[in-house]
């Protein structure tokens, strides 16, 4: 839309109350309908906010100095045990202004990880033993700060909830393997080792089922939120987040720690699936994940020729490879996807139109 209500317009209307999702998304689909999909594309088709101005900042900087202060009110007059649960009420209480009515953006993210801090410490003090941390006891806080976290996103539809509600996923996961098979969460040295389904197998599969349930649950918020205009977005934008460390680390660095021609060939090939999984799904966020492992691959096969410029040459064609994909990531995409037959769910991934880029 070049003229009228822009994109932006609709997000500041669904923040501040004025439209819901399923109304701008409806409202959307029907102006792209009108004057064509690619044409009204923005710049922007991943978009990301952490904060809207200073003014958050100031207020996370008041809400982190009142957490503080009433905290320590509570450390000299209540109970080491209350402390959490208080912090995790009065997180709550603040978020219903902040959150629900303000639609602050930082403030909320501040709230949030203060709630799941002390929603975390409340359930560690209540469930595990102050002796001996068993795994099942583990696994009580994990699912029980996943609930938590969902009726947090239930009641305050705030996207970065699904980032902490994953956090507490995998703190259920680690409480599986390590029930499941015991002394599997220890052993390694190395951190590179816990992602590396053979030195680590068990932990590493882990992740790696960690990264496929995350991923399923990004997937399903975004092919509802197509035109990228609502929360629904956003919440898969954090889930990302997650999926794609877990199912790059653990899928590509146990081929790369093989080593070898054939290891090398299997972590290139794994990079290369990504990276197409990342054009078709239109999720930047999803690639940025494998960018170390495309350097330390690149900088490995330059240093195989003997060549001294060899740190060099990888910022240089790492950095030319980035920028040329960003660039037309749109042309790529619409080019990748004009190619591919129809699949299960392709209608509804984010636009496209062969042969068109986007209008800034």
């Amino acid at each position: 839309m070049s003229e009228g209500i822009s994109r932006d317009d609709l997000r500041a209307a669904v923040a501040s109350g004025v439209l819901d999702e399923a109304q701008a998304t409806k409202l959307m689909i029907l102006s792209d309908q009108r004057q064509g999909f690619r044409a009204n594309m923005i710049g922007d088709d991943e978009p990301f906010e952490l904060f809207k101005g200073f003014a958050e900042i100031f207020v996370t900087v008041g809400l982190a100095l009142l957490m503080s202060g009433l905290l320590g009110l509570g450390a000299l007059f209540g109970e080491v045990a209350f402390i959490p649960l208080f912090a995790a009420g009065l997180s709550v209480l603040l978020a219903f202004y902040f959150t629900k009515k303000r639609r602050m953006s930082l403030p909320s993210i501040a709230l949030c990880l203060s709630f799941a801090a002390g929603l975390g410490a409340a359930l560690a003090l209540m469930i595990i033993d102050e002796f001996i941390v068993l795994p099942t006891q583990v696994v009580l806080v994990g699912v029980a700060g996943m609930v938590g976290m969902a009726i947090y996103y239930r009641v305050f539809r705030l996207p970065f909830s699904m980032f902490v509600l994953g956090l507490f996923g995998i703190v259920a996961m680690l409480g599986v393997i390590e029930a499941l098979f015991p002394g599997a969460n220890s052993g390694s040295t190395e951190l590179t080792d816990y992602f590396d389904l053979r030195r680590q197998p068990y932990l590493a599969l882990g992740t790696l089922v960690f990264g496929v349930l995350a991923f399923i649950g990004a997937l399903w918020f975004d092919l509802r939120d197509p035109h990228r205009v609502s929360r629904l977005s956003a919440s898969a934008f954090w889930l990302h987040i997650l999926a794609a460390p877990a199912l790059v680390n653990t899928l590509v660095l146990s081929n790369y720690q093989m080593g070898g021609v054939f290891g090398t060939g299997l972590a290139i090939g794994v990079l290369v699936l990504f990276t197409l999984l990342a054009i078709i799904i239109d999720r930047r966020s999803f690639l940025t994940a494998g960018l170390i492992y495309m350097g330390l691959l690149l900088a490995a096969a330059i240093q195989g020729t003997g060549t001294e410029w060899a740190p060099v040459l990888t910022l240089l064609v790492l950095g030319n490879f980035v920028t040329a994909l960003g660039a037309f990531w749109t042309q790529i995409r619409a080019g990748l996807l004009g190619a591919l037959p129809n699949f299960p769910g392709k209608d509804r991934l984010p636009p496209y139109e062969n042969g068109l880029s986007v209008s800034e």
